[in-house]
């Protein structure tokens, strides 16, 4: 193992996608993650990539956390954003020192790694394929979707190129950007949503459908892109996603189309429910709405914008975790109400 060995923390549904392709690409690479039996079978098998983009196995190595060695100049996070914290202390004595950590998550947690380990050695990532882990050796990859990357700082960088160079080998059209903040934002306005679509057992194509429910979409991402604003932030779009329809001078057709495009792009991949549903419904575990949502609300209430659907809708998200309500419509409609009066 070498200092230019790419490392991935965390063989899920990203890193492990990503792992696989990066090695079928010649990269050499090292998967650690913390689930006993599925790095066995990455060892024992390889890792197959399932699902209607591509199906294949791929021989990739693997181990936990605690049989690690040595330091890398590459280290890529792709673990849950609540784990973000732990999991950077724990990677840090393998990070070399002019090594870089690049976060593939869902959120803003860049924030949490360069408060960990320095902005200097934390490089920004957006990623928004649809991927589920389906058992020890086995992810679904649905389907294709944005990959962009950039310094946190803006700043063209000769290790910013490369990697944009690296993750090409994955997504033939991924971008290197300037402006990850504002992609990480636009991604926030509809992790939002997605949230919301998570509060019943319909597919993420049914609940944008509904019309219903449009209000809840709107609400939720007009109260996300208040905040970025108030961040300095300018949002940017994504695989026909538009988050500037839901900034407050933006007409309510612009919004309406916005949603409608969200349902025609569900509604041609494999992965019909959001990864946020199957931790709820199949995994029975907490999901990463306190590291990405109720942040928005935090950050909010920082610069006075109020986020009552947020705040809401994180509520009803604890509600279902700790077993007080069932995913339903009927818990969907405790945010229609926010929405409808807000």
């Amino acid at each position: 193992m070498s200092r230019d060995t790419l490392l991935i923390w965390g063989a899920g549904a990203i890193g492990g996608t990503l792992g696989a392709y990066l090695a079928r690409a010649g990269e050499d690479v090292l998967l650690v993650d913390q689930v006993e039996a599925h790095v066995a079978a990455m060892n024992a098998q390889g890792l197959t990539i399932e699902g209607p983009v591509e199906a294949f196995t791929q021989a990739v190595r693997a181990t936990t956390p605690g049989l690690l060695r040595n330091e890398y100049c590459r280290i890529i996070l792709a673990v849950k954003a609540q784990d973000t914290v732990a999991a950077t202390a724990a990677l840090k004595p393998f990070l070399a020192e002019d090594g870089f950590v690049l976060s593939a998550q869902n959120g803003l947690n860049e924030r949490a790694i360069a408060a960990e380990i320095g902005a200097a050695r934390t490089m920004g990532c957006f990623v928004n394929f649809g991927a589920d882990w389906i058992a020890p050796g086995r992810i679904l990859f649905g389907n294709r979707g944005a990959t962009v990357v950039g310094e946190i700082d803006g700043a063209f960088t000769e290790r910013v190129r490369a990697m944009h160079a690296t993750l090409a080998l994955f997504e033939p059209d991924a971008v290197l950007t300037d402006n990850i903040w504002g992609y990480l934002w636009g991604k926030l306005a509809y992790g939002a949503m997605l949230f919301g679509t998570a509060l019943n057992n319909a597919s993420m194509t049914e609940n944008f459908d509904a019309a219903a429910y449009f209000p809840v979409w709107h609400g939720l991402g007009s109260e996300v892109m208040a905040v970025a604003l108030a961040e300095g932030v300018t949002p940017v779009g994504f695989d026909g996603f538009d988050p500037m329809a839901f900034m407050p001078e933006a007409p309510e057709s612009a919004a309406r189309a916005s949603v409608a495009l969200l349902a025609e792009h569900n509604r041609h991949t494999a992965k019909t429910h959001s990864g946020i549903w199957r931790d709820l419904a199949v995994r029975k575990r907490r999901t990463e709405v306190d590291a990405q949502i109720a942040l928005i609300a935090e950050i909010g209430a920082s610069h006075g914008v109020q986020t009552p659907a947020i705040r809401r809708l994180v509520a009803l998200i604890h509600d279902i975790e700790d077993g007080r309500r069932t995913q339903s419509w009927a818990t969907l409609d405790e945010v229609l109400a926010v929405c409808r009066v807000s």
